[in-house]
């Protein structure tokens, strides 16, 4: 439901919904990376959850399901083809009649303080459209974009991997400081022309180009979402963005699985589907592994670079490169539970 998801599709004319079904699987991917890390964290330092008592009662938040009402008749009403500003409106009054039904019911005074309310946080968004729309506007004018998407062209030569790599690096640098639709604003007009010339698929360069966007809010030096978290924390702003960018990490590799397998983007047979994201869902576990220092117990130096290594791989998400990945966590696991010794790993079966 994000903006950049509207403007993509203004840019490139596919349709929004199209966009959505293919964003499922990368966005699924990026929460599994966040997940993996937090747990393996958590594992390391020994830190527990809660206990069930404490927890929620599933009957009780069951009997508030009511509450999701408005956002399922936005979504709903968005894949049915009406307009952004139609699908809003229902689900505007779906949340008034929904108020009604709980004990802080929505008269007219609490209407219009909604409305205000609304008003006041959409400035911030409405000043970086507008921004981002001179920014693009002028790189329109003056040719910076043509000419850029040249010099793209040329530093990489035919190798789409290595174009892929300098647009990394432009989308994480224009993405520093600004919010993720600008930035991917931004970074579309400059870098995507370059891309699509190369034979990259539209749909792909700029989910490649969206998708570092948005982690460019979890990249030092200048990392404006955690810097926000940091803030909240009252811990080091600094300290903060360089743990923020340790735990997302592994989603730094999910665009390059995209470019390796268009599957990841809905496309394809649905068996071809299935089995892609299940080896990119491992190929994240891997390397959240290596940067967290954790398997099944705790991992020394050269057995993070060897899962690390065996997480890279899985980059192609082909079958050979499946099967390292899998041999190497069997690897992991049976060092860990001391079935093995390293000596017998790299002296083989007798």
């Amino acid at each position: 439901m994000g903006a950049g998801a509207f403007i993509m599709s203004e840019i490139t004319g596919i349709a929004y919904t199209e966009i959505v079904i293919a964003a499922i699987i990368p966005a699924l991917l990026y929460f599994a990376c966040v997940l993996f890390n937090v747990d393996l964290a958590a594992r390391k330092y020994g830190m527990k959850g809660l206990p069930r008592e404490e927890l929620p009662r599933f009957d009780v938040l069951a009997r508030k399901a009511f509450l999701f009402l408005p956002i399922i008749i936005l979504i709903a009403t968005l894949f049915a083809g009406y307009s952004v500003i139609r699908a809003g409106v229902w689900a505007m009054a779906a949340a008034t009649v929904v108020s009604w039904l709980t004990p802080y019911r929505m008269g007219p005074v609490a209407i219009l303080r909604a409305f205000e309310l609304a008003a006041k946080m959409s400035l911030q968004l409405i000043a970086v459209c507008a921004a981002a729309g001179i920014i693009v506007g002028v790189i329109a004018l003056t040719g910076i974009g043509t000419r850029f998407s040249g010099l793209l062209l040329g530093l990489a030569g035919q190798s789409q991997l290595v174009a892929l790599f300098f647009a990394m690096i432009v989308a994480i640098i224009l993405g520093m400081g600004m919010p993720t639709t600008a930035a991917y604003a931004v970074a579309a007009s400059v870098i995507a022309p370059g891309l699509v010339q190369m034979g990259i698929q539209p749909l792909l360069a700029h989910f490649f180009i969206f998708y570092f966007a948005v982690m460019s809010a979890i990249t030092p030096p200048v990392a404006l979402a955690a810097y926000a978290g940091a803030a909240i924390a009252q811990s080091d702003p600094m300290k903060t963005s360089v743990e923020a960018f340790k735990f997302g990490l592994a989603a730094f590799v999910v665009p390059f699985m995209i470019f390796a397998s268009p599957a990841l983007l809905m496309q394809g047979h649905w068996t071809e589907v299935v089995h892609v994201t299940a080896s990119a869902a491992f190929g994240v576990f891997l390397l959240s592994a290596a940067v967290q220092g954790w398997f099944m117990g705790t991992l020394n130096p050269a057995l993070r670079l060897f899962v690390g290594a065996a997480a890279l791989a899985m980059i192609d998400g082909g079958w050979l490169t499946d099967g390292i990945g899998l041999g190497a966590a069997l690897i992991v696991w049976l060092l860990q539970r001391r079935q093995v010794a390293a000596r017998d790993v790299a002296r083989g079966a007798d």
